[in-house]
């Protein structure tokens, strides 16, 4: 039985993601700000038949809350760094504020870069570790760059930024860890109907998550710093 660790795993694509992973037989940390949040979580996965689930307070812009998260976890094998925020649109980068632009960057990009170097020690006592960034289509510069880019990306454009710098960490890492046998990679669930998007998104978080378990659950481990969607890959 691998441990998983889920950031942001009390609602929404963690949440679903926490449910799919744990009924495939994994043991699934929920990672939550609010730890009565992920009790809450953990309890209805249980009522629903999931015993192999437990709640972890983790604030991925708190350093001292990431350590002590890490101190509570005996081992862990796939980290999956889910938590993110959207921000307020419409967020044009001409003319975003510094400040909103700096809170996005906190969690969607260096929540993820400090999570994952606290667990390293404990990811690096794994046989088989595994990380994956969710990120986002709107993080792909190849398709930002493509005559068929949807029109409405403007609105999400400082968001898609740090999407951007979190798949550049994906590769910079990927590169780094190869040695050690511990694979990384993005991928993007698609546009899930979440909070996140004020349920605004097409896909249902079963939809979402689906990708995320999938490489989950990949036992290939020659598949490092590449960037995922539903059905394949996705270019960078």
């Amino acid at each position: 039985m691998r441990t998983v660790l889920i950031t942001g795993a009390n609602k929404g694509i963690g949440f679903e993601t926490a449910r799919q992973l744990a009924l495939a037989g994994n043991f699934v940390y929920l990672g939550s700000r609010d730890l009565l949040s992920g009790q809450k979580a953990a309890d209805k996965l249980k009522a629903a038949g999931s015993a192999n689930v437990a709640p972890i307070h983790i604030d991925v812009t708190d350093i001292e809350s990431i350590r002590k998260a890490k101190d509570e976890l005996n081992s862990l094998d796939l980290l999956i760094n889910n938590a993110g925020i959207s921000g307020e649109q419409a967020q044009h980068i001409a003319e975003y504020s510094m400040e909103a632009f700096r809170a996005l960057f906190e969690t969607n990009y260096f929540g993820a870069v400090q999570t994952t170097q606290v667990m390293l020690p404990l990811l690096r006592k794994s046989s088989a570790a595994s990380i994956i960034n969710v990120s986002s289509e709107i993080g792909s510069l190849t398709m930002q760059t493509s005559a068929e880019r949807p029109p409405n990306w403007s609105n999400f454009s400082s968001y898609g930024a740090t999407k951007t710098a979190l798949n550049g960490f994906t590769v910079m890492l990927a590169n780094e860890l190869r040695g050690e046998h511990i694979t990384v990679n993005s991928v993007t669930p698609g546009y899930t109907a979440t909070d996140l998007n004020q349920f605004k998104g097409f896909k249902s978080v079963e939809e979402g998550a689906r990708a995320i378990v999938q490489l989950a659950m990949l036992d290939d481990r020659t598949v490092t710093g590449r960037f995922f969607k539903d059905g394949g890959e996705i270019p960078w």
